[in-house]
């Protein structure tokens, strides 16, 4: 796996761009007129991905019907020295559909425990706790 960055501005702006061509804009988002997301919001956003594709393919192959998918990702730092790492990551999923909520459940902690590589790189040094909601019912 490798990516490239690159610098589109005279500021912080940065493409970073996969093997396939795809790419995501990083800024400095403290900065007035931030056009990508910060790089610790992209760290929130990997998680939310990484997991939301394992309950999604969880789900799928126990033929639920999944009709809405969200997710919501919240990230509390601390002050470490001069950096600012993530302490906690709490991760709330949001699923509409005909889904048996048990299932849903069960896919989100397989994804945790198991098989989402972002949160499992980040578990070491940050606590990452997760919820999930079945047709606006907490399971």
């Amino acid at each position: 796996m490798k990516i490239t960055l690159n610098r589109i501005n005279d500021d912080f702006l940065f493409e970073c761009t996969n093997s396939q061509g795809n790419s995501i804009l990083l800024d400095n988002t403290s900065q007035p007129g931030a056009k990508g997301v910060s790089p610790m919001e992209s760290v929130l956003m990997a998680v939310a991905g990484c997991s939301g594709i394992d309950v999604v393919a969880i789900l799928k192959k126990q033929r639920q019907e999944i009709t809405g998918f969200k997710a919501e990702v919240e990230g509390e730092r601390v002050q470490v020295e001069d950096a600012k790492p993530f302490k906690s990551i709490k991760v709330r999923f949001l699923l509409e559909g005909d889904i048996d909520p048990k299932k849903a459940l069960k896919a989100a902690q397989l994804s945790f425990e198991k098989y989402c590589s972002v949160s499992k790189t980040l578990e070491p040094n940050v606590e990452i706790g997760y919820e999930v909601l079945v047709n606006g019912e907490k399971v």
